[in-house]
């Protein structure tokens, strides 16, 4: 009896190990690979012209490099833009990209290569803990002191996005680091909530933020639980509330807006807001009037977008 128990017990700690190693293989095969197909934003579905016209790809031929970082978190800076940039004397916006919990840059290169489309140097790392904001800081200082594309750089008109934990990230730098002020405007998607983010240590001060912001979120349940309290309760990584209280505590002289996806979850929110995304760094970054017209007014595109739900604004 004893022996079989212990062919039992070896048999269990072999199927163990097994999964633990499938596990491995499988998160390191996930982490070096891209999640997105080069043409997914062709699978995007809106009725509204303006969302489907930047949610595609823009005029602009795109280069990628990547450099090795001697910042073992960063790991490596990855850069998209205008391949004429090379040729010309020109200056082009640039946009920061701050990495959702446990993503590299490298995984989604696809949409960061579309937004570069649009005639933007598009700045990531593979920095899969941002929230923090120390890799952001290292990677703009980076950009506007060593990168070989420097004296390329427009720094003003310098933009930041964050996703998740890379929200509370592009908040903190905004709002808590010295080189927040390089910024001109943020876009947020689902945003770690105040509390959430100051218990894991990416604490951001909301009130703070001077520049235009226009933070968004799903209505699933990953990002929203519903419960009355989430302050004592988990509320989902970026609840319905928190986007009020930001709204609300935010300086009313900048433009501010606020906005769910319908119909979506949390892992969503990159590839659904990706339109809207793009057109306010195109207002704000390039001065794009067409682009202003999704956002501007009472009858800005987004009021009447049924991919969109629970929209405040100020201007």
């Amino acid at each position: 009896m004893k022996k079989v128990l212990k062919i039992v017990g070896i048999v269990i700690l072999l199927g163990v190990v097994i999964l633990i190693v499938i596990n491995v293989v499988k998160n390191y095969i996930m982490s070096n690979s891209s999640w997105l197909k080069d043409n997914y934003y062709e699978d995007f579905k809106t009725d509204s012209k303006l969302e489907k016209k930047y949610a595609g790809i823009g005029e602009f031929e795109v280069t990628e490099k990547e450099y090795k970082s001697d910042n073992k978190k960063i790991s490596k800076i990855r850069i998209w833009y205008p391949s004429e940039l090379e040729k010309n004397d020109k200056t082009y916006p640039m946009i920061m990209i701050v990495n959702a919990s446990n993503t590299k840059s490298f995984n989604l290169q696809a949409a960061f290569k579309r937004l570069a489309s649009w005639g933007f140097i598009v700045v990531g790392n593979d920095d899969t803990q941002t929230g923090n904001a120390e890799s952001t800081n290292t990677t703009l200082e980076y950009m506007l002191n060593d990168s070989e594309i420097k004296t390329k750089i427009d720094k003003e008109n310098i933009g930041i996005v964050g996703y998740s934990q890379g929200g509370a990230g592009a908040l903190r730098m905004v709002t808590m680091l010295e080189n927040g002020k390089y910024f001109k405007t943020i876009f947020t998607g689902s945003a770690s909530y105040p509390v959430l983010s100051k218990n894991m240590g990416w604490e951001y001060d909301y009130k703070k933020i001077n520049i235009p912001y226009f933070m968004t979120a799903s209505t699933g349940k990953s990002d929203d639980t519903l419960v009355e309290d989430t302050t004592n309760q988990f509320g989902g990584v970026a609840p319905l509330s928190s986007l009020k209280e930001i709204y609300e505590n935010m300086n009313n002289d900048v433009f501010k807006i606020r906005a769910r996806v319908k119909n979506a979850e949390h892992q969503d929110m990159l590839t659904k807001t990706d339109g809207y995304m793009t057109a306010w760094m195109l207002y704000w970054l390039q001065n794009d009037e067409d682009a202003g017209k999704v956002f501007i007014g009472d009858d800005a595109e987004i009021l009447n977008n049924s991919n969109w739900q629970d929209i405040e604004k100020n201007k």
